[in-house]
């Protein structure tokens, strides 16, 4: 059994080779939605023996202490599974896949082993285990959570990192926090650092003047990728991002130059276009190390059309097996899937080690 993430939360059971996904569950922040998860699995495990009972790696998530506390009810044994490696693999089960793979997996946000907040990952996924091949250049978010609803936060960590943290209480004017979160910036308080490719979005939308404050989630990248179709397709900028040697994918050099674009959609079209080629750069030279050909793209923002054409048709060019969701969404609605695959992975090993 598997309990799923905190956001678009559903129950995946498995038995044997059968799989049941409740109804989308939702958020769990809401007494409504957590009680619509215990009948989830009061209904899904019904006359089932549960062998494992499978949860994501944030301690603070109601999926997880539900998982927890059901195992300790019922003596049975718990697994942890990152949340991006759930990711991942939810499109190896879709797809029967059991080889390694090369996994892409970009998203807003999902606790990391190193506790820190990840979502623009490069992952080798084999089963049960992963290793973090890479991940997308750090940002540091004043205000932690916050900076996800105000994208304006988020370009002004870039702007900072760019060496124009001068330009941030002029240029966000408008918004009442601008010299707080310069100086926050600037002494490093409150601002966790993360991987986060919703995050991104958010700083190019920010930079651009687009969707300052978010209202809805993922409202800024919405914004960016209706921007970029009403200005149709750009070639990526040249030179518009870094690979480094620690594996890191950084696309300053574009950052840079959204900082200083008049032109809106002209800007969300090159921000598209060369995020896609630099993904596409990344993804390829790992493939070529790893002597892996196949790669699996999970994550919310996979749900932006114009990111993932761009990106399988760079790759496809390639010679790379792109895999992609296809009964479920590419967002965190499938990750009780994911889950369940690592469980079964994982108990297939045991069993292989006994023999």
């Amino acid at each position: 059994m598997a309990c799923g993430a905190w956001l678009k939360n559903t129950v995946c059971v498995t038995e044997g080779n059968q799989v049941r996904i409740s109804p989308l569950i939702g958020d769990l922040d809401s007494l409504e939605a957590r009680l619509k998860l215990d009948e989830a699995v009061a209904l899904l495990c019904e006359n089932l023996p549960v062998e494992l009972v499978v949860h994501d790696l944030h301690p603070d998530f109601y999926s997880t202490q539900f998982a927890l506390d059901f195992a300790a009810q019922h003596s049975l044994p718990t697994l942890a599974v990152q949340h991006h490696h759930a990711h991942i693999a939810a499109i190896c089960a879709e797809h029967h896949i059991t080889e390694p793979v090369l996994g892409l997996a970009l998203d807003g946000v999902g606790l990391g082993t190193d506790n820190t907040p990840w979502g623009g990952e490069l992952l080798l996924v084999s089963g049960a285990d992963f290793q973090r091949l890479g991940h997308l250049v750090y940002l540091p978010m004043p205000g932690g959570d916050r900076a996800a609803q105000e994208p304006w936060r988020m370009a002004a960590a870039v702007l900072f990192q760019l060496g124009r943290g001068d330009e941030i209480a002029t240029r966000f004017c408008k918004q009442a926090g601008a010299a707080t979160v310069t100086a926050m910036l600037q002494r490093g308080l409150n601002c966790p650092a993360t991987s986060s490719m919703g995050r991104l979005f958010d700083a190019a939308a920010g930079l651009l003047g687009v969707s300052e404050i978010q209202t809805f989630e993922a409202q800024a990248a919405i914004a960016l990728q209706t921007l970029a179709e009403q200005h149709g397709q750009v070639a990526p900028m040249q030179d518009g991002w870094h690979i480094l040697e620690s594996g890191v994918l950084d696309f300053a050099p574009l950052l840079g130059l959204l900082a200083d674009c008049r032109e809106a959609a002209y800007g969300a079209a090159l921000f598209h276009a060369t995020v896609a080629a630099g993904l596409a750069d990344w993804v390829v030279r790992a493939a070529g190390a790893q002597n892996i050909g196949r790669i699996a793209l999970g994550g919310g923002c996979f749900h932006n059309g114009i990111l993932l054409s761009a990106l399988v048709d760079h790759l496809e060019k390639s010679g790379l097996q792109v895999l992609t969701a296809q009964l479920m969404q590419p967002n965190d609605s499938a990750i009780s899937l994911g889950q369940a695959w690592v469980g079964i992975q994982s108990i297939n090993n045991k069993y292989k080690n006994i023999q």
